[in-house]
């Protein structure tokens, strides 16, 4: 089950936290993986380590909030290859309410969180058409139902990669394009580590627990946990299923009281 073997995969972000864990997740089951990544020596290094544990993966240097740019490595990878799955994971987080987020950030988050994933969407959905359909899977968020404290553009943002994913199913139905997202709540990645100790400093472990157990479960959830659901929305046994959002929270949207 759960087999990608001669499925070609196009994952954002995939060189760190969730990205990561879905890259490796997805060459680990047989996928050409391909790395879009800003990061250009993180990624490489990550295309590296896979192809090392017997996987398939290639590093691409791109700037997803540029949509020239995407469609050139886009374009480049689809003339070799046939596209099977983009995994929109790519983002950036922010800290703010509605009255203390500078216009700056506010469309940093756009530029990212958003038109980036509309760039990826604007530049792969022709190739999946071409193809005879596909998969796209996008990286949504708690955030995008549930009011969480001085996350406003964050939120903003992950609401729209919620509307995109039900727009994109909806549109695509004929084309054989399925499109669902995933929502997490906390996942414990270096983005995490880097908050706390920048924060909260000489408090870590004290600020780790307290932030693991907004999750009624008790804890936060691993990036490899993340992988394995992506994995499946991503594979032939989930054929069935499109235009749905799926929580990965530890009980946080339905539990907390």
């Amino acid at each position: 089950m759960f087999d990608l073997n001669g499925k070609v995969a196009l994952v954002t972000g995939g060189a760190s936290g969730i990205g990561l864990a879905i890259s490796k997740t997805f060459a680990r089951q047989g996928a050409q993986v391909h790395i879009l990544e800003l990061n250009a020596e993180l990624a490489q290094q990550v295309a590296e380590e896979i192809s090392k544990e017997g996987g398939k993966a290639q590093a691409h240097s791109v700037d997803i909030s540029k949509q020239a740019d995407v469609v050139k490595v886009i374009d480049a990878i689809a003339a070799e290859q046939q596209i099977n799955i983009l995994v929109n994971n790519a983002g950036i987080a922010h800290i703010g309410k509605a009255d203390t987020t500078s216009e700056s950030d506010f469309d940093r988050i756009y530029n990212v969180n958003i038109k980036g994933v509309y760039n990826c969407l604007f530049a792969t959905i022709p190739h999946l058409k071409a193809n005879g359909g596909g998969v796209i899977l996008n990286m949504a968020s708690i955030a995008a139902t549930v009011g969480i404290p001085d996350r406003f553009a964050y939120s903003t943002a992950k609401g729209a990669v919620y509307s995109m994913t039900l727009s994109v199913a909806r549109d695509y139905l004929g084309e054989n394009i399925r499109c669902n997202s995933i929502s997490p709540a906390r996942v414990h990645t270096p983005f995490v580590d880097g908050f706390i100790s920048k924060t909260y400093p000489g408090k870590e472990a004290e600020m780790f627990e307290k932030l693991s157990k907004t999750q009624p479960i008790g804890r936060m959830a691993k990036p490899e946990e993340i992988g394995a659901l992506a994995l499946y929305l991503c594979s032939d046994e989930a054929g069935f299923i499109t235009g749905c959002d799926y929580l990965i929270d530890g009980g946080f949207e339905k539990l907390n009281n």
